[in-house]
């Protein structure tokens, strides 16, 4: 996905408030230029992986990293001790993989990347209401079509507390799908409030699915740096499921068999996919291809 005005406009915005603490304005203005060169280089990259590149640049520039450990650990946390009263509505639906979805998709809301902060009542609300959320009908039954067929499935997660969410659908996809070889990758690298291996550990994930990490410090999927592993296992699956808009941005296009599952939640994707702030999306990499044309 090509970096649009939108994001453009979102990281300079983002990058003049993360430098304001600084005094020193000389090396602020110099850091701001040097921002806005590899915003100007970008050409077709997408916009995580420009991130990761000003993330690294304000490393350089000022000896230190942005740290979200404490908000990784509280909303892993709380994610937790919400497992096990979803759980129970999951078991109670008459349909469970559906309904893990739907709350595998609204954990998305928790992406301190794409909107800087989480409101705990929006959250609470999200996940309130997510039995009511919409999945597309034909969408789903080609994935199940999919489900069935398929021996290999990688699961690409996105951000801490979504993770629970995404453990659980995964706990669902094993107990409906016993022969299926599952594998989950996470970022490479801490970046943002995405998950890594340590927090896949932290949840337990890991002991219910193998767990790799990508390699990368993106807070997406850029195949191209991607660890030549994980590139592997991805590049051999017979279906993958992509959570989060940072994963969309790195992979549409791609062609791979990709299932998107994410909430629109930035002004740029609201006007891509033509849908209110927070609704959800569960689409197919084919389809979504075809949307994107019809948008364009």
């Amino acid at each position: 996905m090509k970096l649009g005005s939108y994001c453009m406009y979102c990281m300079i915005k983002r990058q003049m408030e993360n430098v304001e603490k600084y005094e020193d304005e000389a090396k602020k203005a110099e850091y701001m230029k040097n921002v806005l060169k590899i915003i100007l280089d970008a050409d077709d990259l997408a916009a995580p992986v420009i991130t990761a590149r000003i993330n690294r640049l304000h490393l350089e520039f000022f000896k230190t990293s942005y740290s979200f450990d404490e908000l990784k650990e509280k909303y892993n946390n709380l994610m937790l001790q919400k497992e096990l009263a979803i759980n129970e509505k999951i078991a109670a639906s008459g349909d469970r993989l559906l309904e893990a979805i739907k709350y595998a998709r609204v954990g998305n809301y928790i992406d301190f990347g794409a909107m800087g902060s989480v409101d705990n009542n929006k959250l609470e609300t999200l996940l309130d209401t997510a039995y009511k959320e919409d999945i597309n009908a034909t969408e789903y039954e080609a994935f199940l079509k999919d489900m069935s067929k398929a021996k290999e499935l990688v699961y690409l997660t996105d951000n801490c507390g979504e993770i629970v969410l995404d453990k659980l659908l995964i706990k669902i996809i094993k107990e409906l799908y016993p022969k299926l070889n599952i594998t989950v990758i996470v970022r490479g690298k801490p970046i943002l409030n995405d998950a890594t291996i340590e927090d896949a550990k932290l949840i337990k994930l890991d002991e219910l699915v193998p767990v790799m990490g990508s390699g990368l410090d993106v807070p997406g999927t850029y195949l191209e740096e991607m660890e030549e592993s994980a590139r592997g296992k991805l590049e051999s699956a017979d279906l993958i499921i992509s959570k989060g808009q940072g994963n969309f941005e790195t992979l549409n296009g791609c062609g791979l068999n990709i299932y998107y599952i994410f909430l629109c939640k930035c002004d740029w994707f609201l006007r891509r996919f033509q849908l209110e702030k927070f609704k959800g999306v569960f689409l197919n990499e084919k389809n979504l291809v075809d949307t994107m044309k019809q948008l364009n």
